[in-house]
């Protein structure tokens, strides 16, 4: 007599949440969060290398690009990296689409809202390195805690990963009636995107002056500096504030220094910060807010790469990378833990 066969059980079906959890632990294999890259230039070459080298929370699932030719792609492919030459489109068509909990961006400002619209539908955080700011601006060690459950969380720019911890170290112990950023590049590390972005750059990196750094009004001036060999990224910042003392200020910038440096080691002051003071014999006039009497603060900084995949001078590529790298672990963090209560 033949035995019967037993019916099949349909899984999904009868236990949601095994089906569920079972998604869950296909984007975990080794206890880390999958990301996949939104293209394939310099920046998000970078990035992929830091994820593979660096990274104990997040592991890499696809690097996306649109040319078949892109040295990022054909580097991702000797690394084992999946890789499509099909822009977004081709990601959504990939298996490794469903594996990936977090995107980071590294296109243009343009590109981004289509990009983000697709992957904040499919339930994936969108780490933006563009200046297309449609999510809130992050500073990892100035608010990067307090936008964990964002879906989409903007990078700000290199200038201002650089320049604006330290407007918001000067806040903390004072009134910032404002700030004004210079960020000097090597012309050689700037690519085709910065030089498509500069009018966003100037205009993002103002605005998180204000928003992020706490100074009542925000200017930022960019530089691509010709020099041969390359020079180092230099970054300088000045702010007028009341309030407070020099030593406040001055412990306070070093602190932010150090924590900044957790994550770019490069991350140096060129010199002791410097202060000027304005009293009511000698005060100094801001543009569209009037007579000023306190401290002038300026910090000198210098931004030197890690070289993974850039050279040591593009510290401004690395500054974005470094501080995208550890937004995505903040929130990678948070998701495990969730999914472990």
């Amino acid at each position: 007599m033949r035995a019967r066969r037993r019916p099949r059980l349909c899984f999904p079906a009868l236990f949601p949440k095994v089906a569920q959890k079972g998604k869950e632990m296909a984007s975990l294999e080794d206890g880390r969060l999958k990301v996949a890259i939104i293209g394939s230039g310099n920046i998000g070459t970078d990035l992929m290398i830091k994820v593979l080298r660096t990274s104990r929370i997040l592991r890499m699932a696809v690097l996306v690009g649109i040319d078949p030719a892109s040295e990022g792609l054909a580097r991702a492919r000797r690394l084992g990296v999946a890789v499509t030459d099909r822009g977004i489109e081709g990601l959504l068509a990939m298996p490794e689409w469903g594996d990936a909990d977090i995107v980071f961006d590294a296109t243009s400002a343009a590109a981004h809202a289509r990009h983000s619209e697709a992957c904040v539908k499919a339930g994936k955080v969108m780490i933006d390195l563009t200046p297309a700011a449609i999510g809130p601006y992050v500073i990892p060690e100035v608010n990067g805690d307090a936008h964990l459950d964002a879906p989409n969380v903007n990078m700000v720019t290199c200038g201002g990963q650089a320049t604006i911890p330290i407007v918001a170290a000067v806040s903390r112990v004072a009134q910032v009636h404002y700030g004004e950023i210079v960020s000097s590049i090597a012309s050689r590390s700037a690519g085709p995107g910065t030089r498509a972005n500069i009018d966003e750059f100037t205009q993002t990196t103002a605005r998180g002056i204000e928003k992020v750094g706490g100074a009542a009004k925000g200017k930022a001036v960019i530089i691509l500096n010709p020099a041969e060999p390359p020079v180092m990224m230099r970054g300088t910042v000045y702010t007028l504030s009341s309030g407070t003392d020099e030593k406040a200020i001055a412990a306070s910038v070093a602190d932010m220094v150090a924590q900044v440096k957790t994550y770019v080691p490069g991350y140096r002051l060129k010199q002791e910060v410097q202060f000027e003071r304005f009293g009511a014999n000698n005060p100094i006039t801001i543009p569209d807010v009037g007579e000023f009497e306190g401290i002038k603060t300026s910090v000198f900084l210098e931004v030197e790469g890690a070289a993974h995949y850039l050279p040591a001078y593009a510290g401004n590529l690395d500054i974005m990378t470094s501080a995208a790298l550890r937004t995505a672990e903040k929130i990678a963090a948070r998701k495990l833990a969730q999914r472990a209560a």
